[in-house]
Protein backbone atom coordinates (compact mmCIF):
# COMPACT_ATOMS: atom_id res chain seq x y z
CA UNK A 1 0.00 0.00 0.00
CA UNK A 2 1.66 3.54 -1.02
CA UNK A 3 2.32 5.33 2.00
CA UNK A 4 1.49 9.52 2.50
CA UNK A 5 2.44 12.26 4.54
CA UNK A 6 -1.16 11.60 7.23
CA UNK A 7 0.74 11.54 10.12
CA UNK A 8 -0.34 7.83 10.87
CA UNK A 9 1.21 7.10 7.86
CA UNK A 10 4.24 8.16 9.27
CA UNK A 11 4.07 6.43 12.50
CA UNK A 12 3.88 2.97 11.23
CA UNK A 13 6.42 3.51 9.09
CA UNK A 14 8.80 4.38 12.16
CA UNK A 15 6.97 1.96 14.07
CA UNK A 16 7.90 -0.96 11.77
CA UNK A 17 11.58 0.48 11.44
CA UNK A 18 12.33 1.01 14.96
CA UNK A 19 9.96 -0.75 17.01
CA UNK A 20 11.64 -0.97 20.47
CA UNK A 21 12.60 2.48 20.02
CA UNK A 22 11.96 5.09 23.07
CA UNK A 23 8.98 6.99 21.36
CA UNK A 24 6.82 9.15 24.33
CA UNK A 25 7.22 9.73 27.82
CA UNK A 26 5.00 11.47 29.94
CA UNK A 27 4.94 11.21 33.81
CA UNK A 28 4.66 7.58 34.45
CA UNK A 29 3.75 6.78 31.12
CA UNK A 30 6.48 5.34 29.03
CA UNK A 31 5.35 4.44 24.92
CA UNK A 32 8.31 2.69 22.58
CA UNK A 33 7.15 3.61 19.20
CA UNK A 34 5.34 -0.14 18.73
CA UNK A 35 4.05 0.59 21.84
CA UNK A 36 2.30 4.02 20.83
CA UNK A 37 1.30 2.85 17.62
CA UNK A 38 -0.98 0.38 18.59
CA UNK A 39 -2.35 2.25 21.30
CA UNK A 40 -3.09 4.72 18.33
CA UNK A 41 -4.43 1.67 16.39
CA UNK A 42 -7.44 0.87 19.26
CA UNK A 43 -8.14 4.62 19.07
CA UNK A 44 -8.69 4.61 15.63
CA UNK A 45 -10.13 1.30 15.50
CA UNK A 46 -12.61 2.80 18.54
CA UNK A 47 -13.48 5.68 16.50
CA UNK A 48 -14.76 3.73 13.52
CA UNK A 49 -16.57 1.43 15.77
CA UNK A 50 -18.36 4.50 17.44
CA UNK A 51 -18.94 6.05 13.47
CA UNK A 52 -16.62 8.50 12.93
CA UNK A 53 -15.83 8.93 9.35
CA UNK A 54 -13.09 9.99 7.18
CA UNK A 55 -13.15 14.05 7.03
CA UNK A 56 -15.35 14.42 10.42
CA UNK A 57 -13.94 16.02 13.15
CA UNK A 58 -12.70 14.82 16.80
CA UNK A 59 -11.79 17.47 19.23
CA UNK A 60 -9.21 16.27 21.73
CA UNK A 61 -9.20 18.57 25.56
CA UNK A 62 -6.95 17.28 28.05
CA UNK A 63 -3.83 18.35 29.80
CA UNK A 64 -0.04 17.21 28.19
CA UNK A 65 -0.41 13.36 28.70
CA UNK A 66 0.78 10.36 26.89
CA UNK A 67 -3.01 9.69 25.80
CA UNK A 68 -2.88 13.24 23.89
CA UNK A 69 -0.82 12.08 21.32
CA UNK A 70 -2.02 8.68 21.15
CA UNK A 71 -5.90 10.19 20.80
CA UNK A 72 -4.26 12.44 17.88
CA UNK A 73 -2.42 9.91 16.31
CA UNK A 74 -5.68 7.18 16.64
CA UNK A 75 -7.71 10.31 14.92
CA UNK A 76 -5.26 10.17 12.11
CA UNK A 77 -5.55 6.32 11.37
CA UNK A 78 -9.23 6.31 10.45
CA UNK A 79 -8.40 9.62 8.65
CA UNK A 80 -10.80 12.03 10.71
CA UNK A 81 -9.06 15.08 11.62
CA UNK A 82 -8.12 16.23 15.43
CA UNK A 83 -9.60 19.39 16.64
CA UNK A 84 -6.84 20.18 19.69
CA UNK A 85 -8.75 22.39 22.19
CA UNK A 86 -7.52 24.81 24.43
CA UNK A 87 -7.93 23.18 28.06
CA UNK A 88 -7.91 26.83 29.64
CA UNK A 89 -11.32 27.70 27.98
CA UNK A 90 -14.57 27.88 30.21
CA UNK A 91 -17.80 26.42 29.17
CA UNK A 92 -18.41 29.54 26.53
CA UNK A 93 -15.32 29.30 24.83
CA UNK A 94 -15.77 25.76 24.79
CA UNK A 95 -19.06 25.94 22.92
CA UNK A 96 -17.63 28.15 20.69
CA UNK A 97 -14.90 25.95 19.24
CA UNK A 98 -17.46 22.41 19.24
CA UNK A 99 -19.89 23.74 17.35
CA UNK A 100 -17.56 25.99 14.73
CA UNK A 101 -15.59 22.89 13.81
CA UNK A 102 -18.16 20.39 13.72
CA UNK A 103 -17.06 17.97 15.88
CA UNK A 104 -18.67 14.82 16.36
CA UNK A 105 -16.68 13.47 19.33
CA UNK A 106 -14.73 14.22 21.95
CA UNK A 107 -11.36 13.08 23.88
CA UNK A 108 -11.12 14.44 27.40
CA UNK A 109 -10.06 14.75 30.67
CA UNK A 110 -13.10 13.90 32.95
CA UNK A 111 -12.29 17.41 34.95
CA UNK A 112 -12.85 19.48 31.85
CA UNK A 113 -15.19 17.43 30.34
CA UNK A 114 -17.52 18.64 33.46
CA UNK A 115 -17.69 22.26 31.47
CA UNK A 116 -18.62 20.96 28.04
CA UNK A 117 -21.55 19.06 29.90
CA UNK A 118 -22.62 22.76 30.45
CA UNK A 119 -23.12 23.30 27.08
CA UNK A 120 -23.82 20.21 25.58
CA UNK A 121 -27.62 20.90 25.09
CA UNK A 122 -26.19 23.46 22.30
CA UNK A 123 -23.86 20.54 20.75
CA UNK A 124 -26.02 18.95 18.87
CA UNK A 125 -23.31 17.13 16.07
CA UNK A 126 -21.33 16.06 19.31
CA UNK A 127 -22.60 12.31 19.74
CA UNK A 128 -19.63 10.48 20.78
CA UNK A 129 -17.38 11.45 24.20
CA UNK A 130 -14.57 9.31 25.49
CA UNK A 131 -12.99 10.12 29.00
CA UNK A 132 -9.89 10.40 30.52
CA UNK A 133 -9.75 9.60 34.07
CA UNK A 134 -7.71 12.44 35.93
CA UNK A 135 -8.58 11.90 39.59
CA UNK A 136 -12.02 13.68 38.81
CA UNK A 137 -15.47 12.38 39.69
CA UNK A 138 -17.28 14.60 37.57
CA UNK A 139 -20.47 13.29 35.71
CA UNK A 140 -19.82 12.54 32.18
CA UNK A 141 -23.55 11.22 30.96
CA UNK A 142 -23.28 8.35 28.35
CA UNK A 143 -19.38 8.81 28.07
CA UNK A 144 -17.21 5.59 27.08
CA UNK A 145 -13.81 5.29 29.46
CA UNK A 146 -10.79 5.81 27.20
CA UNK A 147 -8.81 2.61 28.76
CA UNK A 148 -11.72 -0.03 28.44
CA UNK A 149 -12.58 1.50 24.95
CA UNK A 150 -8.61 0.74 24.00
CA UNK A 151 -8.99 -2.76 25.99
CA UNK A 152 -11.83 -3.76 23.55
CA UNK A 153 -10.79 -2.40 20.29
CA UNK A 154 -7.75 -3.93 18.14
CA UNK A 155 -4.07 -2.93 17.63
CA UNK A 156 -3.73 -3.77 14.19
CA UNK A 157 -3.49 -1.74 11.47
CA UNK A 158 -5.53 -2.69 9.01
CA UNK A 159 -7.27 0.82 7.65
CA UNK A 160 -8.11 2.21 4.43
CA UNK A 161 -5.58 4.03 2.28
CA UNK A 162 -4.69 7.15 3.33
CA UNK A 163 -4.15 10.36 1.68
CA UNK A 164 -1.60 13.30 1.70
CA UNK A 165 -4.75 15.83 1.61
CA UNK A 166 -6.11 14.50 4.60
CA UNK A 167 -6.95 17.31 6.65
CA UNK A 168 -4.97 18.55 9.75
CA UNK A 169 -6.65 21.69 11.99
CA UNK A 170 -5.36 24.27 14.01
CA UNK A 171 -7.73 26.87 16.16
CA UNK A 172 -6.35 30.33 16.61
CA UNK A 173 -7.50 33.43 17.06
CA UNK A 174 -8.95 36.17 14.20
CA UNK A 175 -9.70 39.64 14.19
CA UNK A 176 -13.20 39.24 15.80
CA UNK A 177 -11.74 37.67 18.78
CA UNK A 178 -12.77 34.41 18.28
CA UNK A 179 -10.90 31.18 17.30
CA UNK A 180 -10.83 30.11 13.80
CA UNK A 181 -9.96 26.67 12.44
CA UNK A 182 -7.23 26.77 9.95
CA UNK A 183 -7.07 23.97 7.74
CA UNK A 184 -4.36 22.00 6.02
CA UNK A 185 -3.46 19.37 4.01
CA UNK A 186 -1.59 16.70 5.97
CA UNK A 187 1.52 17.10 3.14
CA UNK A 188 2.04 20.90 3.97
CA UNK A 189 1.98 21.02 7.31
CA UNK A 190 4.56 18.45 7.27
CA UNK A 191 6.53 20.01 5.78
CA UNK A 192 5.83 23.23 6.80
CA UNK A 193 5.70 23.14 10.30
CA UNK A 194 6.37 19.33 11.33
CA UNK A 195 10.36 19.40 10.45
CA UNK A 196 9.61 17.76 7.02
CA UNK A 197 11.69 14.66 8.29
CA UNK A 198 14.66 16.20 9.21
CA UNK A 199 14.87 19.31 11.26
CA UNK A 200 17.99 20.88 10.99
CA UNK A 201 18.29 19.82 7.13
CA UNK A 202 16.77 19.02 3.68
CA UNK A 203 13.39 17.56 4.37
CA UNK A 204 12.70 13.75 3.19
CA UNK A 205 11.56 13.17 -0.70
CA UNK A 206 9.17 10.25 0.36
CA UNK A 207 7.34 9.33 3.61
CA UNK A 208 8.95 6.16 3.55
CA UNK A 209 12.04 7.70 3.25
CA UNK A 210 11.84 8.98 7.15
CA UNK A 211 12.53 5.11 8.41
CA UNK A 212 16.04 6.08 8.30
CA UNK A 213 15.54 8.50 11.17
CA UNK A 214 15.13 4.80 13.25
CA UNK A 215 18.12 4.25 12.51
CA UNK A 216 20.03 7.95 13.63
CA UNK A 217 21.95 7.97 17.68
CA UNK A 218 19.08 8.44 19.54
CA UNK A 219 17.92 11.78 21.27
CA UNK A 220 16.14 13.15 23.99
CA UNK A 221 13.86 16.69 23.52
CA UNK A 222 11.52 18.03 26.63
CA UNK A 223 8.68 19.86 25.56
CA UNK A 224 7.38 21.69 28.56
CA UNK A 225 4.52 23.55 26.31
CA UNK A 226 1.01 22.31 26.25
CA UNK A 227 0.44 20.54 23.26
CA UNK A 228 -2.44 22.14 22.32
CA UNK A 229 -0.78 25.08 20.79
CA UNK A 230 0.61 24.72 17.99
CA UNK A 231 4.46 25.71 19.21
CA UNK A 232 4.20 22.18 21.56
CA UNK A 233 2.52 19.95 19.07
CA UNK A 234 4.60 20.78 16.19
CA UNK A 235 8.07 20.07 18.58
CA UNK A 236 6.17 16.92 19.97
CA UNK A 237 5.74 15.55 15.89
CA UNK A 238 9.13 17.20 15.16
CA UNK A 239 10.85 14.96 17.57
CA UNK A 240 8.75 12.20 16.87
CA UNK A 241 9.06 11.41 13.28
CA UNK A 242 13.09 12.48 13.62
CA UNK A 243 13.08 9.01 15.56
CA UNK A 244 13.65 10.98 18.99
CA UNK A 245 12.34 10.74 22.33
CA UNK A 246 9.94 13.06 23.25
CA UNK A 247 9.36 13.85 27.10
CA UNK A 248 6.26 15.78 27.52
CA UNK A 249 5.88 18.02 30.71
CA UNK A 250 2.36 17.27 32.82
CA UNK A 251 2.36 19.33 35.33
CA UNK A 252 -0.39 21.75 35.11
CA UNK A 253 1.49 25.21 36.31
CA UNK A 254 5.25 25.36 35.03
CA UNK A 255 7.62 24.31 38.19
CA UNK A 256 11.32 25.33 37.08
CA UNK A 257 13.04 23.08 39.37
CA UNK A 258 10.59 20.33 38.40
CA UNK A 259 11.85 20.72 34.47
CA UNK A 260 15.29 20.55 35.44
CA UNK A 261 14.92 17.59 37.80
CA UNK A 262 13.66 15.68 34.45
CA UNK A 263 15.42 17.24 32.21
CA UNK A 264 17.68 15.45 34.52
CA UNK A 265 16.55 12.33 34.94
CA UNK A 266 15.70 11.46 31.18
CA UNK A 267 19.17 13.40 29.75
CA UNK A 268 17.09 15.81 27.59
CA UNK A 269 19.12 17.15 24.64
CA UNK A 270 16.65 19.85 23.73
CA UNK A 271 14.93 21.94 26.53
CA UNK A 272 11.86 23.61 24.75
CA UNK A 273 10.25 26.82 26.63
CA UNK A 274 7.27 29.36 26.15
CA UNK A 275 9.39 32.28 26.20
CA UNK A 276 10.59 34.32 28.58
CA UNK A 277 7.54 33.04 30.91
CA UNK A 278 9.31 29.86 31.26
CA UNK A 279 12.67 30.48 30.68
CA UNK A 280 12.97 33.24 33.39
CA UNK A 281 12.47 31.24 35.97
CA UNK A 282 14.97 28.62 34.45
CA UNK A 283 17.29 30.80 34.48
CA UNK A 284 16.86 31.62 38.11
CA UNK A 285 16.65 28.12 39.28
CA UNK A 286 19.71 27.68 37.51
CA UNK A 287 21.68 30.46 39.46
CA UNK A 288 20.23 28.56 42.80
CA UNK A 289 20.20 25.01 42.22
CA UNK A 290 22.39 22.18 41.63
CA UNK A 291 21.30 21.25 38.38
CA UNK A 292 22.62 18.48 36.01
CA UNK A 293 22.62 19.54 32.55
CA UNK A 294 25.12 17.63 31.11
CA UNK A 295 23.15 16.30 28.12
CA UNK A 296 21.93 19.34 26.98
CA UNK A 297 23.06 21.05 24.12
CA UNK A 298 20.15 23.33 23.00
CA UNK A 299 17.27 25.41 24.17
CA UNK A 300 14.04 26.45 22.46
CA UNK A 301 11.36 28.76 22.50
CA UNK A 302 8.24 29.09 20.61
CA UNK A 303 4.49 30.50 21.54
CA UNK A 304 6.74 33.62 22.46
CA UNK A 305 10.36 34.65 21.68
CA UNK A 306 12.84 34.82 24.15
CA UNK A 307 14.14 38.39 24.94
CA UNK A 308 17.47 39.28 24.80
CA UNK A 309 17.55 39.84 28.71
CA UNK A 310 16.44 36.14 29.12
CA UNK A 311 18.75 34.78 26.59
CA UNK A 312 21.39 36.26 28.32
CA UNK A 313 20.75 34.61 31.65
CA UNK A 314 20.78 31.39 30.14
CA UNK A 315 23.45 32.20 28.08
CA UNK A 316 25.48 33.15 31.22
CA UNK A 317 24.76 29.51 32.92
CA UNK A 318 25.17 27.80 30.29
CA UNK A 319 28.20 29.42 27.65
CA UNK A 320 27.72 26.40 25.36
CA UNK A 321 23.95 26.20 24.74
CA UNK A 322 22.82 27.01 21.40
CA UNK A 323 18.98 28.35 21.06
CA UNK A 324 16.49 27.25 18.49
CA UNK A 325 14.11 30.39 19.10
CA UNK A 326 11.98 29.80 15.82
CA UNK A 327 8.96 32.30 14.67
CA UNK A 328 5.87 30.38 13.80
CA UNK A 329 2.41 31.18 13.25
CA UNK A 330 -1.03 28.73 12.60
CA UNK A 331 -1.07 30.12 8.87
CA UNK A 332 2.26 29.61 8.15
CA UNK A 333 3.77 26.92 10.03
CA UNK A 334 7.72 27.37 11.33
CA UNK A 335 8.92 29.96 9.47
CA UNK A 336 12.51 30.47 10.73
CA UNK A 337 15.52 30.96 13.57
CA UNK A 338 15.93 34.02 15.55
CA UNK A 339 19.49 35.66 15.15
CA UNK A 340 19.17 37.77 17.96
CA UNK A 341 17.55 41.20 18.71
CA UNK A 342 15.95 43.58 16.24
CA UNK A 343 15.05 46.99 15.85
CA UNK A 344 13.33 48.35 19.33
CA UNK A 345 14.17 44.93 21.33
CA UNK A 346 11.56 43.22 18.96
CA UNK A 347 12.73 39.96 17.25
CA UNK A 348 14.59 39.09 14.41
CA UNK A 349 14.66 36.19 12.22
CA UNK A 350 16.29 34.53 9.17
CA UNK A 351 12.81 33.03 7.59
CA UNK A 352 13.23 29.99 5.31
CA UNK A 353 12.79 29.93 1.35
CA UNK A 354 9.01 31.41 0.33
CA UNK A 355 9.33 33.92 3.60
CA UNK A 356 9.21 37.65 2.92
CA UNK A 357 7.61 40.54 3.70
CA UNK A 358 4.67 41.84 1.21
CA UNK A 359 3.09 45.39 0.47
CA UNK A 360 -0.33 46.29 -0.04
CA UNK A 361 -0.32 45.03 -3.63
CA UNK A 362 1.52 41.32 -2.65
CA UNK A 363 5.21 42.76 -3.58
CA UNK A 364 8.02 41.84 -1.95
CA UNK A 365 8.92 45.21 -0.19
CA UNK A 366 11.86 46.63 -0.57
CA UNK A 367 14.87 45.77 1.97
CA UNK A 368 14.29 48.42 5.01
CA UNK A 369 10.54 48.09 3.98
CA UNK A 370 7.99 48.02 6.37
CA UNK A 371 4.82 45.24 5.41
CA UNK A 372 3.39 42.17 6.24
CA UNK A 373 5.32 38.71 6.81
CA UNK A 374 3.58 35.95 4.19
CA UNK A 375 4.51 32.40 3.10
CA UNK A 376 4.07 30.70 -0.36
CA UNK A 377 4.53 26.82 -1.21
CA UNK A 378 3.21 24.77 2.06
CA UNK A 379 0.56 26.80 3.34
CA UNK A 380 -3.23 26.13 4.36
CA UNK A 381 -5.97 25.56 2.46
CA UNK A 382 -7.87 28.53 4.35
CA UNK A 383 -9.83 29.06 7.75
CA UNK A 384 -12.44 26.13 8.19
CA UNK A 385 -16.01 27.31 7.11
CA UNK A 386 -14.71 30.86 6.94
CA UNK A 387 -14.63 31.94 3.70
CA UNK A 388 -14.95 35.56 4.20
CA UNK A 389 -11.89 35.64 6.56
CA UNK A 390 -10.05 32.95 3.90
CA UNK A 391 -10.08 35.62 1.57
CA UNK A 392 -8.88 37.96 3.96
CA UNK A 393 -5.74 36.08 4.42
CA UNK A 394 -5.24 33.95 2.12
CA UNK A 395 -4.05 35.77 -1.87
CA UNK A 396 -3.25 34.65 -5.00
CA UNK A 397 -0.64 37.39 -6.93
CA UNK A 398 -0.58 38.28 -10.35
CA UNK A 399 1.78 35.68 -11.40
CA UNK A 400 -0.59 32.84 -9.78
CA UNK A 401 1.98 32.63 -6.48
CA UNK A 402 -0.84 31.92 -3.41
CA UNK A 403 0.43 33.41 -0.10
CA UNK A 404 -0.76 33.10 3.57
CA UNK A 405 -0.70 36.70 4.77
CA UNK A 406 -1.83 36.64 8.31
CA UNK A 407 -1.08 39.95 9.63
CA UNK A 408 1.67 40.01 11.63
CA UNK A 409 3.97 42.76 10.71
CA UNK A 410 7.09 42.98 9.72
CA UNK A 411 10.31 45.08 8.31
CA UNK A 412 12.79 43.30 5.33
CA UNK A 413 16.00 44.06 6.58
CA UNK A 414 19.18 45.06 4.07
CA UNK A 415 20.96 41.84 5.12
CA UNK A 416 17.89 39.62 4.19
CA UNK A 417 16.74 38.84 7.65
CA UNK A 418 12.95 39.73 9.28
CA UNK A 419 12.14 41.71 12.32
CA UNK A 420 8.77 41.21 13.23
CA UNK A 421 7.12 44.12 14.39
CA UNK A 422 3.86 42.46 16.16
CA UNK A 423 1.62 39.22 15.83
CA UNK A 424 -1.06 41.51 13.49
CA UNK A 425 -1.10 45.38 14.71
CA UNK A 426 -3.53 44.37 17.77
CA UNK A 427 -3.20 40.91 19.21
CA UNK A 428 -1.43 40.45 23.06
CA UNK A 429 1.11 37.67 23.31
CA UNK A 430 1.15 36.92 27.18
CA UNK A 431 3.18 33.58 28.24
CA UNK A 432 2.44 32.32 24.39
CA UNK A 433 -1.30 32.82 24.94
CA UNK A 434 -2.86 35.21 21.90
CA UNK A 435 -5.64 36.99 23.60
CA UNK A 436 -7.72 38.79 20.90
CA UNK A 437 -8.64 42.73 22.60
CA UNK A 438 -12.25 42.78 21.18
CA UNK A 439 -13.17 39.31 22.87
CA UNK A 440 -12.33 41.19 26.26
CA UNK A 441 -13.48 44.42 25.13
CA UNK A 442 -17.01 42.55 24.61
CA UNK A 443 -16.87 40.81 28.10
CA UNK A 444 -15.99 43.96 30.06
CA UNK A 445 -18.67 46.19 28.35
CA UNK A 446 -21.15 43.37 29.56
CA UNK A 447 -20.72 44.33 33.00
CA UNK A 448 -23.66 46.74 33.72
CA UNK A 449 -21.38 49.63 35.04
CA UNK A 450 -19.13 49.67 32.02
CA UNK A 451 -20.26 51.73 29.15
CA UNK A 452 -16.96 51.58 26.92
CA UNK A 453 -13.49 49.74 27.04
CA UNK A 454 -10.19 49.62 25.19
CA UNK A 455 -8.41 46.82 25.65
CA UNK A 456 -4.14 46.38 24.97
CA UNK A 457 -1.19 45.04 25.97
CA UNK A 458 1.45 46.50 27.86
CA UNK A 459 5.07 44.90 28.50
CA UNK A 460 4.99 43.02 31.09
CA UNK A 461 8.79 41.62 32.67
CA UNK A 462 7.58 38.14 33.00
CA UNK A 463 4.89 37.13 30.91
CA UNK A 464 6.18 39.49 27.50
CA UNK A 465 2.56 41.55 27.77
CA UNK A 466 -0.55 41.71 30.13
CA UNK A 467 -3.85 42.65 29.34
CA UNK A 468 -5.05 46.35 30.46
CA UNK A 469 -7.89 47.88 29.40
CA UNK A 470 -9.26 52.10 29.28
CA UNK A 471 -12.39 52.10 30.61
CA UNK A 472 -15.33 54.70 31.10
CA UNK A 473 -18.14 54.28 33.62
CA UNK A 474 -21.64 54.68 33.37
CA UNK A 475 -22.68 57.61 35.26
CA UNK A 476 -22.34 57.25 39.05
CA UNK A 477 -20.35 54.12 39.53
CA UNK A 478 -16.90 53.25 39.60
CA UNK A 479 -16.06 49.54 39.12
CA UNK A 480 -12.99 48.30 40.48
CA UNK A 481 -10.26 45.89 38.60
CA UNK A 482 -11.58 43.41 41.05
CA UNK A 483 -15.16 43.83 40.20
CA UNK A 484 -14.37 43.43 36.78
CA UNK A 485 -12.21 40.25 36.58
CA UNK A 486 -14.95 38.84 38.70
CA UNK A 487 -17.22 39.33 36.02
CA UNK A 488 -15.37 38.21 33.12
CA UNK A 489 -13.98 35.04 35.26
CA UNK A 490 -17.06 33.17 33.89
CA UNK A 491 -16.89 34.00 30.05
CA UNK A 492 -13.25 34.00 29.41
CA UNK A 493 -10.15 31.69 29.94
CA UNK A 494 -7.92 33.40 32.47
CA UNK A 495 -4.76 34.64 31.00
CA UNK A 496 -7.28 36.96 28.85
CA UNK A 497 -8.58 38.53 32.22
CA UNK A 498 -7.19 41.82 32.70
CA UNK A 499 -4.69 42.75 35.14
CA UNK A 500 -4.53 46.45 34.90
CA UNK A 501 -7.45 48.68 34.34
CA UNK A 502 -7.55 52.84 34.51
CA UNK A 503 -10.55 54.64 34.50
CA UNK A 504 -11.42 57.48 32.42
CA UNK A 505 -14.69 60.11 31.67
CA UNK A 506 -15.07 59.29 27.59
CA UNK A 507 -13.03 56.34 25.78
CA UNK A 508 -11.80 58.04 22.71
CA UNK A 509 -12.09 56.52 19.83
CA UNK A 510 -11.10 57.20 16.24
CA UNK A 511 -12.93 59.25 13.41
CA UNK A 512 -14.82 56.39 12.26
CA UNK A 513 -15.82 55.51 15.59
CA UNK A 514 -13.21 52.55 16.18
CA UNK A 515 -11.06 51.85 19.20
CA UNK A 516 -8.01 54.24 19.75
CA UNK A 517 -5.28 51.73 20.63
CA UNK A 518 -2.52 54.12 20.32
CA UNK A 519 -4.56 56.56 22.70
CA UNK A 520 -5.25 53.78 25.12
CA UNK A 521 -1.49 52.63 25.65
CA UNK A 522 -0.91 56.22 26.41
CA UNK A 523 -3.20 56.63 29.12
CA UNK A 524 -2.16 53.45 30.39
CA UNK A 525 1.54 53.92 30.87
CA UNK A 526 0.73 57.14 32.15
CA UNK A 527 2.70 57.25 35.27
Amino acid sequence: MARSYNLADLLEILAAAGPDRPALVAGDERRTYRELNERASRVGHHLAAAGVRPGEHVAILAYNRAEWIESMLGVFKVRAVPIPVNYRYVAAELHHVLSDSDSVALIGERSLLARVEEVRAGLPRLRHVVVLEDGSDAAVPGATEYEKALAAASPDDDFPQRSNDDRYVMYTGGTTGHPKGVEWRCEDIFFAALGGGNVLGEPVTSPEAIAANAEQPPMAVLDCAPVMHGAGQWVAFMGLFSGTKVILYTDHAFDAAGALRILAAEQANVLMLVGDVMARPVAEELASGDHDTSSLFAIGSGGAPLTEGARAELQALLPDIMFLDNYGASETGACGPSVGGGKEGTARFMMKPGVTVLDDDLNVVRPGGIGRLARSGHIPIGYYNDPEKTASTFFTDAEGTRWSVPGDFAALEEDGTITLLGRGSLVINTGGEKVYPEEVEVALKDHPDVYDAVVVGLPDERYGQRVAAVVSARPGTSPTLEELVGHCRGRLAGYKLPRQITLVDEVQRTAVGKSDYKWAKSVLSEP
